[in-house]
Protein backbone atom coordinates (compact mmCIF):
# COMPACT_ATOMS: atom_id res chain seq x y z
CA UNK A 1 0.00 0.00 0.00
CA UNK A 2 1.30 3.36 -0.82
CA UNK A 3 2.50 5.27 2.42
CA UNK A 4 1.99 2.32 4.14
CA UNK A 5 4.91 1.22 6.04
CA UNK A 6 6.03 -2.57 6.12
CA UNK A 7 5.58 -3.85 9.82
CA UNK A 8 6.03 -7.44 11.79
CA UNK A 9 3.01 -9.34 12.89
CA UNK A 10 4.27 -8.61 16.14
CA UNK A 11 4.14 -4.80 15.61
CA UNK A 12 1.32 -5.12 14.19
CA UNK A 13 -0.38 -7.00 17.63
CA UNK A 14 1.15 -4.21 19.48
CA UNK A 15 -0.02 -1.90 17.75
CA UNK A 16 -3.98 -3.25 17.25
CA UNK A 17 -3.74 -3.37 21.38
CA UNK A 18 -2.99 0.40 20.71
CA UNK A 19 -5.42 1.00 18.70
CA UNK A 20 -8.39 -0.53 20.19
CA UNK A 21 -7.24 1.26 23.89
CA UNK A 22 -5.34 -1.33 26.01
CA UNK A 23 -3.72 0.40 28.65
CA UNK A 24 -2.10 -2.32 30.59
CA UNK A 25 -0.95 -6.17 29.11
CA UNK A 26 -0.44 -8.84 31.89
CA UNK A 27 2.26 -11.35 31.03
CA UNK A 28 3.84 -14.32 31.71
CA UNK A 29 6.85 -14.25 28.83
CA UNK A 30 6.89 -17.22 25.91
CA UNK A 31 9.37 -18.36 23.25
CA UNK A 32 5.70 -18.18 21.25
CA UNK A 33 5.69 -14.32 21.25
CA UNK A 34 8.41 -13.49 20.91
CA UNK A 35 8.12 -10.82 18.21
CA UNK A 36 4.85 -9.47 19.88
CA UNK A 37 7.12 -8.93 23.28
CA UNK A 38 9.19 -6.73 21.09
CA UNK A 39 6.20 -5.10 19.50
CA UNK A 40 5.36 -3.88 23.06
CA UNK A 41 9.03 -3.10 23.73
CA UNK A 42 8.20 -0.50 20.74
CA UNK A 43 4.53 0.48 22.34
CA UNK A 44 6.56 0.82 26.26
CA UNK A 45 5.10 4.48 26.41
CA UNK A 46 1.73 3.28 25.35
CA UNK A 47 0.79 0.55 27.07
CA UNK A 48 2.50 -1.22 30.53
CA UNK A 49 3.55 -4.92 30.00
CA UNK A 50 2.71 -6.30 33.43
CA UNK A 51 5.01 -9.14 33.83
CA UNK A 52 3.86 -12.11 35.79
CA UNK A 53 4.76 -14.82 37.65
CA UNK A 54 1.48 -17.54 36.65
CA UNK A 55 -0.20 -17.21 33.72
CA UNK A 56 -3.68 -18.10 35.78
CA UNK A 57 -2.40 -14.67 38.19
CA UNK A 58 -1.74 -12.84 34.86
CA UNK A 59 -5.20 -13.71 33.39
CA UNK A 60 -6.94 -12.49 36.85
CA UNK A 61 -4.97 -9.50 36.69
CA UNK A 62 -6.16 -8.52 33.34
CA UNK A 63 -9.75 -9.92 34.70
CA UNK A 64 -9.67 -7.49 37.73
CA UNK A 65 -8.66 -4.72 34.81
CA UNK A 66 -11.25 -5.77 32.79
CA UNK A 67 -13.70 -5.27 35.73
CA UNK A 68 -12.79 -2.02 37.08
CA UNK A 69 -12.76 -0.05 33.52
CA UNK A 70 -15.47 -1.95 31.21
CA UNK A 71 -12.58 -2.05 28.89
CA UNK A 72 -11.00 -5.84 28.32
CA UNK A 73 -8.22 -7.01 29.93
CA UNK A 74 -5.83 -7.87 27.69
CA UNK A 75 -3.60 -11.12 28.83
CA UNK A 76 -0.11 -13.03 27.22
CA UNK A 77 0.35 -15.93 27.59
CA UNK A 78 2.54 -18.97 25.82
CA UNK A 79 1.47 -22.19 24.07
CA UNK A 80 0.51 -25.57 25.24
CA UNK A 81 1.01 -25.26 29.38
CA UNK A 82 0.57 -21.10 29.38
CA UNK A 83 -2.52 -21.95 27.66
CA UNK A 84 -3.67 -24.34 30.15
CA UNK A 85 -2.78 -22.65 33.26
CA UNK A 86 -4.79 -19.55 31.79
CA UNK A 87 -7.87 -21.66 31.46
CA UNK A 88 -9.35 -20.79 34.88
CA UNK A 89 -8.72 -16.92 34.43
CA UNK A 90 -11.02 -17.18 31.32
CA UNK A 91 -13.57 -19.52 33.06
CA UNK A 92 -13.42 -16.52 35.65
CA UNK A 93 -14.45 -14.10 32.94
CA UNK A 94 -16.70 -16.13 31.13
CA UNK A 95 -18.80 -16.57 34.19
CA UNK A 96 -18.87 -12.78 35.52
CA UNK A 97 -19.33 -11.56 32.41
CA UNK A 98 -16.18 -10.04 32.09
CA UNK A 99 -14.44 -8.40 28.73
CA UNK A 100 -11.32 -9.77 27.96
CA UNK A 101 -8.80 -10.61 25.28
CA UNK A 102 -5.97 -13.38 25.91
CA UNK A 103 -3.63 -13.85 23.64
CA UNK A 104 -1.88 -16.57 23.42
CA UNK A 105 0.92 -18.08 21.62
CA UNK A 106 0.92 -20.75 19.25
CA UNK A 107 3.02 -23.33 17.13
CA UNK A 108 4.48 -23.01 13.67
CA UNK A 109 1.61 -23.53 11.24
CA UNK A 110 3.36 -25.94 9.05
CA UNK A 111 3.37 -28.25 12.06
CA UNK A 112 -0.11 -28.47 12.83
CA UNK A 113 -1.99 -31.69 13.80
CA UNK A 114 1.31 -33.92 14.90
CA UNK A 115 1.03 -33.42 18.13
CA UNK A 116 3.73 -31.22 18.06
CA UNK A 117 5.80 -29.55 20.75
CA UNK A 118 2.57 -27.96 22.91
CA UNK A 119 0.51 -27.99 20.30
CA UNK A 120 -3.14 -27.52 21.23
CA UNK A 121 -6.14 -27.04 19.03
CA UNK A 122 -7.50 -23.49 20.96
CA UNK A 123 -10.30 -23.51 19.22
CA UNK A 124 -11.70 -26.97 20.98
CA UNK A 125 -10.05 -26.31 24.39
CA UNK A 126 -11.25 -23.00 24.79
CA UNK A 127 -14.57 -23.54 22.84
CA UNK A 128 -16.89 -23.56 25.45
CA UNK A 129 -15.72 -21.10 28.35
CA UNK A 130 -14.93 -18.11 25.55
CA UNK A 131 -17.49 -15.89 23.74
CA UNK A 132 -15.01 -16.76 20.35
CA UNK A 133 -12.27 -18.39 19.75
CA UNK A 134 -10.06 -17.23 16.91
CA UNK A 135 -6.37 -17.83 15.26
CA UNK A 136 -4.53 -15.40 13.42
CA UNK A 137 -2.50 -17.30 10.43
CA UNK A 138 -2.00 -14.25 8.32
CA UNK A 139 -0.21 -11.00 9.25
CA UNK A 140 -2.16 -9.06 7.51
CA UNK A 141 -5.55 -9.66 8.99
CA UNK A 142 -4.04 -8.59 12.39
CA UNK A 143 -5.96 -5.52 12.43
CA UNK A 144 -9.48 -7.04 11.11
CA UNK A 145 -9.54 -9.90 13.52
CA UNK A 146 -7.99 -7.81 16.93
CA UNK A 147 -10.49 -5.12 16.60
CA UNK A 148 -13.64 -7.96 16.50
CA UNK A 149 -12.05 -9.26 19.11
CA UNK A 150 -12.33 -6.52 21.16
CA UNK A 151 -15.70 -6.00 19.53
CA UNK A 152 -16.69 -9.61 20.45
CA UNK A 153 -15.49 -9.22 24.41
CA UNK A 154 -17.75 -5.88 24.68
CA UNK A 155 -21.19 -6.58 23.04
CA UNK A 156 -24.30 -7.96 24.12
CA UNK A 157 -22.90 -10.19 27.16
CA UNK A 158 -19.56 -9.27 27.53
CA UNK A 159 -17.33 -11.95 28.33
CA UNK A 160 -13.15 -13.77 27.08
CA UNK A 161 -11.62 -13.80 23.92
CA UNK A 162 -8.93 -15.67 23.19
CA UNK A 163 -6.45 -15.13 20.10
CA UNK A 164 -4.13 -17.83 19.50
CA UNK A 165 -0.80 -16.29 16.84
CA UNK A 166 1.00 -18.50 14.97
CA UNK A 167 4.61 -18.13 15.84
CA UNK A 168 6.19 -17.44 12.19
CA UNK A 169 3.02 -15.60 11.39
CA UNK A 170 4.66 -12.55 13.84
CA UNK A 171 7.75 -12.70 11.64
CA UNK A 172 6.01 -11.67 8.40
CA UNK A 173 6.42 -8.20 6.72
CA UNK A 174 3.28 -6.79 5.76
CA UNK A 175 1.35 -3.43 4.81
CA UNK A 176 -1.35 -3.23 6.64
CA UNK A 177 -4.27 -0.15 8.44
CA UNK A 178 -4.70 -0.10 11.93
CA UNK A 179 -8.17 -0.50 12.87
CA UNK A 180 -9.65 0.51 16.00
CA UNK A 181 -13.27 0.15 18.00
CA UNK A 182 -16.10 1.20 15.69
CA UNK A 183 -18.34 4.06 17.22
CA UNK A 184 -21.61 1.60 17.97
CA UNK A 185 -24.05 3.15 20.15
CA UNK A 186 -25.53 0.87 22.82
CA UNK A 187 -29.25 -0.67 22.89
CA UNK A 188 -31.48 1.31 25.02
CA UNK A 189 -35.05 -0.12 26.27
CA UNK A 190 -37.89 0.12 23.63
CA UNK A 191 -40.25 2.72 23.58
CA UNK A 192 -42.82 0.82 25.39
CA UNK A 193 -40.78 -1.07 27.84
CA UNK A 194 -40.65 1.24 30.91
CA UNK A 195 -44.30 1.79 30.65
CA UNK A 196 -44.77 -1.17 31.09
CA UNK A 197 -42.55 -1.96 33.67
CA UNK A 198 -44.08 1.05 35.70
CA UNK A 199 -47.62 -0.49 35.29
CA UNK A 200 -46.60 -3.20 36.96
CA UNK A 201 -44.27 -2.00 39.39
CA UNK A 202 -47.72 0.18 40.55
CA UNK A 203 -49.65 -3.35 40.78
CA UNK A 204 -46.87 -4.67 43.10
CA UNK A 205 -47.26 -5.12 46.81
CA UNK A 206 -43.45 -6.09 47.87
CA UNK A 207 -41.22 -5.69 44.96
CA UNK A 208 -37.69 -6.37 44.96
CA UNK A 209 -34.81 -5.18 43.33
CA UNK A 210 -31.77 -8.22 42.46
CA UNK A 211 -28.69 -6.05 40.70
CA UNK A 212 -26.10 -8.02 38.71
CA UNK A 213 -24.18 -7.85 35.51
CA UNK A 214 -20.72 -6.38 33.96
CA UNK A 215 -19.23 -2.67 32.79
CA UNK A 216 -21.20 -0.49 35.06
CA UNK A 217 -20.42 2.78 35.17
CA UNK A 218 -20.26 5.07 38.01
CA UNK A 219 -22.82 6.94 36.42
CA UNK A 220 -24.96 3.60 35.83
CA UNK A 221 -24.63 3.24 39.56
CA UNK A 222 -25.48 6.31 40.34
CA UNK A 223 -28.86 6.19 37.89
CA UNK A 224 -29.96 3.01 39.06
CA UNK A 225 -29.44 3.83 42.99
CA UNK A 226 -31.70 7.15 41.68
CA UNK A 227 -34.73 4.89 40.23
CA UNK A 228 -35.20 2.09 42.97
CA UNK A 229 -34.22 4.78 46.25
CA UNK A 230 -36.81 6.97 44.26
CA UNK A 231 -39.41 4.11 44.08
CA UNK A 232 -38.32 2.97 47.45
CA UNK A 233 -38.29 -0.60 46.43
CA UNK A 234 -35.20 -3.07 48.49
CA UNK A 235 -32.33 -3.76 46.68
CA UNK A 236 -30.31 -7.34 46.85
CA UNK A 237 -27.40 -7.67 44.87
CA UNK A 238 -26.31 -11.04 43.20
CA UNK A 239 -22.91 -13.03 44.19
CA UNK A 240 -19.95 -11.30 44.68
CA UNK A 241 -22.14 -8.08 42.86
CA UNK A 242 -21.44 -5.95 46.24
CA UNK A 243 -20.38 -3.28 44.80
CA UNK A 244 -23.36 -2.58 42.57
CA UNK A 245 -25.08 -0.84 45.21
CA UNK A 246 -24.40 1.08 48.68
CA UNK A 247 -24.27 -1.19 51.02
CA UNK A 248 -25.19 1.40 54.13
CA UNK A 249 -28.38 2.21 52.16
CA UNK A 250 -31.40 2.43 54.02
CA UNK A 251 -32.76 -0.01 50.83
CA UNK A 252 -30.10 -2.55 50.74
CA UNK A 253 -31.23 -5.81 51.02
CA UNK A 254 -28.37 -8.23 51.20
CA UNK A 255 -26.60 -10.61 48.08
CA UNK A 256 -27.98 -13.08 47.36
CA UNK A 257 -24.97 -15.67 46.51
CA UNK A 258 -23.29 -18.69 48.01
CA UNK A 259 -24.11 -18.33 52.17
CA UNK A 260 -27.00 -15.87 51.62
CA UNK A 261 -29.00 -14.55 54.73
CA UNK A 262 -32.11 -17.39 55.27
CA UNK A 263 -33.97 -14.02 55.97
CA UNK A 264 -33.52 -12.60 52.80
CA UNK A 265 -34.37 -15.67 51.01
CA UNK A 266 -37.64 -15.97 52.80
CA UNK A 267 -37.86 -12.55 51.52
CA UNK A 268 -37.51 -12.99 47.88
CA UNK A 269 -39.65 -15.86 48.25
CA UNK A 270 -42.69 -13.72 49.60
CA UNK A 271 -41.78 -11.05 46.95
CA UNK A 272 -44.24 -10.40 44.45
CA UNK A 273 -42.51 -9.19 42.03
CA UNK A 274 -38.74 -9.10 40.94
CA UNK A 275 -36.57 -6.47 38.97
CA UNK A 276 -33.83 -8.53 37.67
CA UNK A 277 -31.19 -5.82 36.30
CA UNK A 278 -28.27 -7.02 34.97
CA UNK A 279 -28.21 -10.69 36.80
CA UNK A 280 -28.84 -14.06 34.84
CA UNK A 281 -30.46 -15.40 37.97
CA UNK A 282 -27.95 -17.91 37.88
CA UNK A 283 -27.51 -20.75 40.55
CA UNK A 284 -26.17 -18.60 43.29
CA UNK A 285 -28.49 -15.95 43.30
CA UNK A 286 -31.60 -18.67 42.47
CA UNK A 287 -30.25 -20.50 45.90
CA UNK A 288 -30.06 -23.67 43.87
CA UNK A 289 -32.97 -22.53 41.17
CA UNK A 290 -34.96 -22.83 44.62
CA UNK A 291 -36.49 -19.57 44.49
CA UNK A 292 -38.60 -18.92 41.75
CA UNK A 293 -40.37 -21.46 39.21
CA UNK A 294 -39.23 -21.51 35.85
CA UNK A 295 -42.76 -21.14 34.37
CA UNK A 296 -42.77 -17.56 35.94
CA UNK A 297 -45.82 -17.61 38.05
CA UNK A 298 -44.03 -14.70 40.28
CA UNK A 299 -43.36 -12.23 37.74
CA UNK A 300 -40.00 -11.45 36.86
CA UNK A 301 -39.19 -7.79 35.17
CA UNK A 302 -35.28 -9.17 33.30
CA UNK A 303 -33.31 -6.26 32.09
CA UNK A 304 -30.24 -7.46 30.42
CA UNK A 305 -27.62 -6.76 27.06
CA UNK A 306 -28.33 -10.08 25.61
CA UNK A 307 -31.39 -11.45 24.71
CA UNK A 308 -30.22 -14.88 24.75
CA UNK A 309 -29.90 -14.65 28.27
CA UNK A 310 -33.42 -13.59 28.96
CA UNK A 311 -35.91 -16.72 29.47
CA UNK A 312 -32.87 -19.22 29.30
CA UNK A 313 -33.86 -20.57 32.62
CA UNK A 314 -36.91 -18.29 34.02
CA UNK A 315 -39.63 -17.09 31.77
CA UNK A 316 -40.26 -13.35 32.44
CA UNK A 317 -43.19 -11.30 32.74
CA UNK A 318 -41.43 -8.70 30.87
CA UNK A 319 -37.80 -9.05 29.27
CA UNK A 320 -36.03 -5.46 28.41
CA UNK A 321 -33.34 -5.66 26.05
CA UNK A 322 -30.61 -3.42 27.05
CA UNK A 323 -27.43 -1.85 27.75
CA UNK A 324 -27.86 -1.80 31.66
CA UNK A 325 -26.35 2.28 31.85
CA UNK A 326 -28.25 2.87 29.38
CA UNK A 327 -31.89 1.33 31.16
CA UNK A 328 -30.87 2.94 34.75
CA UNK A 329 -30.50 6.70 33.03
CA UNK A 330 -33.74 6.24 31.42
CA UNK A 331 -35.41 4.97 34.58
CA UNK A 332 -33.83 7.27 36.51
CA UNK A 333 -35.72 9.92 34.21
CA UNK A 334 -38.75 8.55 34.72
CA UNK A 335 -41.49 9.58 37.67
CA UNK A 336 -41.64 7.67 40.42
CA UNK A 337 -44.70 5.41 41.12
CA UNK A 338 -47.62 7.25 43.05
CA UNK A 339 -47.84 6.81 46.71
CA UNK A 340 -46.35 3.03 46.56
CA UNK A 341 -47.84 0.94 48.93
CA UNK A 342 -44.69 -1.17 50.12
CA UNK A 343 -42.84 1.51 52.94
CA UNK A 344 -43.39 -1.62 55.42
CA UNK A 345 -42.06 -4.02 52.99
CA UNK A 346 -38.85 -2.25 52.27
CA UNK A 347 -38.31 -1.70 55.91
CA UNK A 348 -39.12 -5.23 57.09
CA UNK A 349 -36.39 -6.11 54.26
CA UNK A 350 -33.74 -3.73 55.45
CA UNK A 351 -34.71 -4.99 59.40
CA UNK A 352 -33.50 -8.41 58.55
CA UNK A 353 -30.12 -7.26 56.87
CA UNK A 354 -29.77 -5.33 59.55
CA UNK A 355 -30.25 -8.05 62.05
CA UNK A 356 -28.40 -10.71 60.34
CA UNK A 357 -25.36 -8.05 60.22
CA UNK A 358 -25.40 -7.65 64.14
CA UNK A 359 -21.92 -9.10 65.10
CA UNK A 360 -23.45 -12.28 67.40
CA UNK A 361 -20.50 -13.81 70.74
CA UNK A 362 -17.40 -15.79 69.41
CA UNK A 363 -15.94 -17.94 71.47
CA UNK A 364 -12.07 -17.35 72.01
CA UNK A 365 -10.22 -13.76 71.90
CA UNK A 366 -10.98 -12.81 68.76
CA UNK A 367 -14.53 -11.78 67.47
CA UNK A 368 -13.77 -11.33 64.17
CA UNK A 369 -17.37 -9.67 62.77
CA UNK A 370 -16.43 -6.95 65.60
CA UNK A 371 -13.34 -6.77 63.95
CA UNK A 372 -14.34 -6.52 60.77
CA UNK A 373 -16.93 -3.93 61.57
CA UNK A 374 -14.52 -1.38 63.22
CA UNK A 375 -11.86 -2.00 60.25
CA UNK A 376 -14.91 -0.88 57.82
CA UNK A 377 -14.77 2.53 59.63
CA UNK A 378 -11.49 3.22 59.01
CA UNK A 379 -10.97 2.17 55.26
CA UNK A 380 -11.07 5.06 52.71
CA UNK A 381 -13.99 6.01 51.30
CA UNK A 382 -12.57 4.56 47.71
CA UNK A 383 -11.37 1.03 48.66
CA UNK A 384 -11.56 -1.41 46.45
CA UNK A 385 -11.95 -5.02 47.55
CA UNK A 386 -11.01 -8.36 46.00
CA UNK A 387 -11.81 -11.41 47.45
CA UNK A 388 -11.24 -15.16 47.10
CA UNK A 389 -13.58 -17.90 47.28
CA UNK A 390 -14.28 -19.82 50.07
CA UNK A 391 -16.31 -19.95 53.73
CA UNK A 392 -13.95 -16.50 55.02
CA UNK A 393 -15.52 -14.71 52.52
CA UNK A 394 -18.96 -14.82 54.35
CA UNK A 395 -17.25 -13.14 57.36
CA UNK A 396 -16.79 -9.60 55.53
CA UNK A 397 -19.96 -9.99 52.95
CA UNK A 398 -22.14 -10.47 56.21
CA UNK A 399 -20.95 -8.18 58.28
CA UNK A 400 -19.16 -5.25 56.34
CA UNK A 401 -20.83 -2.69 54.09
CA UNK A 402 -19.35 -1.61 49.97
CA UNK A 403 -20.69 1.54 50.25
CA UNK A 404 -21.31 4.22 47.26
CA UNK A 405 -17.83 4.52 46.27
CA UNK A 406 -16.20 1.34 46.61
CA UNK A 407 -15.70 -1.52 44.42
CA UNK A 408 -15.68 -5.23 44.59
CA UNK A 409 -14.03 -7.51 42.65
CA UNK A 410 -14.85 -11.01 43.33
CA UNK A 411 -14.90 -15.07 41.08
CA UNK A 412 -18.99 -15.66 40.51
CA UNK A 413 -17.33 -19.03 39.74
CA UNK A 414 -16.13 -19.69 42.76
CA UNK A 415 -12.26 -19.86 41.85
CA UNK A 416 -10.13 -20.32 44.73
CA UNK A 417 -6.56 -18.31 43.74
CA UNK A 418 -8.37 -15.10 42.48
CA UNK A 419 -8.02 -12.38 45.36
CA UNK A 420 -4.48 -11.87 45.57
CA UNK A 421 -3.85 -11.37 41.79
CA UNK A 422 -7.32 -9.28 41.21
CA UNK A 423 -5.75 -7.39 43.82
CA UNK A 424 -2.38 -6.61 42.31
CA UNK A 425 -4.46 -5.89 38.71
CA UNK A 426 -6.29 -3.51 40.66
CA UNK A 427 -3.25 -1.67 42.58
CA UNK A 428 -1.61 -1.59 39.24
CA UNK A 429 -4.88 -0.09 37.42
CA UNK A 430 -5.82 2.39 40.44
CA UNK A 431 -2.66 2.99 42.17
CA UNK A 432 -3.97 6.00 43.89
CA UNK A 433 -6.82 3.46 45.97
CA UNK A 434 -6.22 1.40 49.20
CA UNK A 435 -6.74 -2.50 47.55
CA UNK A 436 -7.31 -5.02 50.71
CA UNK A 437 -7.95 -8.44 49.63
CA UNK A 438 -9.82 -10.99 51.65
CA UNK A 439 -8.47 -14.92 51.15
CA UNK A 440 -8.04 -17.67 52.54
CA UNK A 441 -4.92 -19.87 53.98
CA UNK A 442 -5.72 -21.88 51.04
CA UNK A 443 -6.04 -19.47 48.37
CA UNK A 444 -3.17 -17.70 49.43
CA UNK A 445 -0.75 -20.46 48.63
CA UNK A 446 -2.30 -21.36 45.13
CA UNK A 447 -1.11 -17.87 43.88
CA UNK A 448 0.53 -15.95 46.49
CA UNK A 449 3.72 -16.12 44.20
CA UNK A 450 2.13 -12.78 42.73
CA UNK A 451 3.04 -10.83 45.60
CA UNK A 452 6.65 -10.41 43.73
CA UNK A 453 4.67 -8.81 40.55
CA UNK A 454 3.31 -6.21 42.89
CA UNK A 455 7.16 -5.59 44.27
CA UNK A 456 8.06 -5.26 40.76
CA UNK A 457 5.62 -3.15 38.97
CA UNK A 458 5.09 -0.61 42.55
CA UNK A 459 2.08 -1.86 43.24
CA UNK A 460 0.65 -1.97 47.30
CA UNK A 461 -2.11 -4.09 47.67
CA UNK A 462 -3.28 -5.19 51.62
CA UNK A 463 -3.83 -8.60 51.64
CA UNK A 464 -5.71 -10.33 54.72
CA UNK A 465 -5.11 -14.05 54.74
CA UNK A 466 -8.13 -16.07 57.25
CA UNK A 467 -5.70 -18.61 58.55
CA UNK A 468 -7.95 -21.13 59.91
CA UNK A 469 -5.41 -24.23 58.18
CA UNK A 470 -7.57 -26.23 56.40
CA UNK A 471 -9.59 -25.82 53.32
CA UNK A 472 -12.73 -24.85 55.23
CA UNK A 473 -15.59 -24.81 52.95
CA UNK A 474 -14.77 -28.20 52.18
CA UNK A 475 -13.92 -29.40 55.62
CA UNK A 476 -17.42 -27.93 56.28
CA UNK A 477 -19.10 -30.07 53.72
CA UNK A 478 -17.36 -33.10 54.84
CA UNK A 479 -18.35 -32.17 58.85
CA UNK A 480 -21.97 -32.73 57.02
CA UNK A 481 -21.58 -35.92 55.30
CA UNK A 482 -18.82 -37.66 57.02
CA UNK A 483 -18.36 -36.45 60.77
CA UNK A 484 -15.30 -36.49 62.27
CA UNK A 485 -13.71 -38.38 59.38
CA UNK A 486 -11.32 -36.12 58.02
CA UNK A 487 -9.76 -36.48 54.79
CA UNK A 488 -7.39 -34.30 52.45
CA UNK A 489 -8.59 -31.23 54.17
CA UNK A 490 -5.72 -30.12 56.39
CA UNK A 491 -2.97 -27.65 55.86
CA UNK A 492 0.48 -26.71 56.67
CA UNK A 493 0.96 -23.00 56.14
CA UNK A 494 4.39 -20.50 56.29
CA UNK A 495 4.40 -17.61 58.70
CA UNK A 496 2.44 -15.34 56.36
CA UNK A 497 4.31 -12.18 58.11
CA UNK A 498 7.55 -13.70 57.37
CA UNK A 499 6.43 -14.72 54.00
CA UNK A 500 5.78 -11.29 52.98
CA UNK A 501 8.60 -9.56 54.51
CA UNK A 502 10.93 -11.45 52.96
CA UNK A 503 10.06 -10.05 49.73
CA UNK A 504 11.07 -6.46 51.87
CA UNK A 505 6.94 -6.34 52.20
CA UNK A 506 5.25 -5.23 55.09
CA UNK A 507 3.84 -8.31 57.28
CA UNK A 508 0.80 -8.43 60.60
CA UNK A 509 -0.64 -10.99 62.74
CA UNK A 510 -4.22 -10.48 64.43
CA UNK A 511 -5.03 -12.71 66.84
CA UNK A 512 -7.60 -10.56 68.73
CA UNK A 513 -10.36 -8.48 68.46
CA UNK A 514 -8.11 -5.02 69.31
CA UNK A 515 -5.02 -5.91 66.98
CA UNK A 516 -7.23 -5.78 63.96
CA UNK A 517 -7.15 -1.72 63.43
CA UNK A 518 -3.98 -0.81 64.21
CA UNK A 519 -2.42 -3.88 62.24
CA UNK A 520 -4.61 -2.25 58.98
CA UNK A 521 -3.15 0.97 59.60
CA UNK A 522 0.03 -0.01 60.02
CA UNK A 523 0.30 -2.17 57.00
CA UNK A 524 -1.88 1.25 54.87
CA UNK A 525 1.14 3.56 56.99
CA UNK A 526 4.08 1.28 55.26
CA UNK A 527 3.40 2.38 51.52
CA UNK A 528 4.63 -1.67 50.69
CA UNK A 529 2.83 -4.35 49.71
CA UNK A 530 1.39 -5.82 52.93
CA UNK A 531 0.29 -9.12 54.29
CA UNK A 532 -2.19 -9.12 57.53
CA UNK A 533 -2.27 -13.30 58.32
CA UNK A 534 -5.81 -13.44 60.86
CA UNK A 535 -5.24 -16.69 62.76
CA UNK A 536 -8.55 -17.95 63.09
CA UNK A 537 -10.35 -20.25 65.48
CA UNK A 538 -10.16 -23.43 63.79
CA UNK A 539 -13.23 -24.78 65.32
CA UNK A 540 -15.25 -21.50 64.11
CA UNK A 541 -15.43 -23.20 60.59
CA UNK A 542 -18.19 -20.78 59.51
CA UNK A 543 -19.64 -17.87 60.98
CA UNK A 544 -23.10 -19.44 62.04
CA UNK A 545 -21.30 -22.96 63.11
CA UNK A 546 -18.54 -24.69 64.47
CA UNK A 547 -16.79 -28.27 63.62
CA UNK A 548 -18.82 -29.54 66.94
CA UNK A 549 -22.25 -28.24 66.15
CA UNK A 550 -22.12 -29.67 62.54
CA UNK A 551 -20.24 -33.03 63.50
CA UNK A 552 -23.45 -32.77 66.49
CA UNK A 553 -26.07 -31.96 63.74
CA UNK A 554 -24.90 -34.71 61.14
CA UNK A 555 -24.65 -37.37 64.12
CA UNK A 556 -28.17 -37.37 64.91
Amino acid sequence: MAGIEARTGGQLLADALVANGATHVFAVPGESYLDLLDGLYAQRNRVELVTCRFEAGAVHMAEAHGKLTGRPGVAVVTRGPGACHAAIGVHVAFQDSTPLVLLVGQIPMNETDRETFQEVDYRRFFGPIAKWVTQIDEAARIPELMAHAFDVATSGRPGPVVVALSEEMQKHLVEAVDIGPAPVLPPHPAPDALPRLMAMLAKAEKPLAILGGSRWTDQGRADIARFLTANDIPVAVGFRRQGLFDGTSAHFAGDLGVGADAGLVAKAKESDLILAIGTRIGEPVSQGYTIFDMAGSKPIIHVYPDQAEIGRVYRPALGIVSDLNAFAAAAAALPPVASPRWAGWRASVRAAREAQAKAPSYEGPLNLAVALQALEKVLPADTIFTSDAGNFATWPTRFMHVSEKQDFLGPTNGAMGYGIPAAIGAAITHPDRTVLCFVGDGGALMTGQEIATAFHHGATPIVMVFNNGMYGTIRMYQERTYPGRVSGTALTNPDFRLFIESFGGHGEVVETTEEMVPAFQRAKASGKPAIIEVRMNPDQVTNRATIAQLRAQATK
